[in-house]
């Protein structure tokens, strides 16, 4: 079986196209999500900078934007950590069962 009529019975696997759908709608689910932290966190400094130039407590001199700054550094990490687990979870598998198929 040649590589050409591999790709051709992938390509017509409904299962293939599914996966697809589902990786890209994850993929843009998280995305957003950070997209969305990481706006507001700038509108945050944009219209109201005193909010994160707080200081955490009385005579420290560390401000509400730190935490805020490592808070979105920390979601990236565990956004990633989600696409990855779940990339080399279900995607795979699914992946594979595709390939197997599609090589039988």
């Amino acid at each position: 079986m040649n590589n050409e009529t591999v790709i051709q019975q992938i390509n017509a696997d409904p299962r293939f196209h599914e996966l697809v759908a589902k990786r890209g709608r994850f993929a843009w689910m998280l995305a957003t999500i950070m997209l969305t932290a990481y706006f507001a966190f700038i509108l945050v400094i944009a219209f109201d900078p005193a909010v994160l130039g707080t200081p955490l407590s009385t005579g420290s001199v560390t401000t509400w934007g730190i935490p805020a700054g490592l808070g979105l550094i920390f979601l990236s990490f565990v956004l990633t950590g989600i696409y990855v687990q779940r990339a080399n979870g279900e995607f795979d598998r699914i992946t594979q069962d595709i390939l197997d198929e599609a090589q039988k």
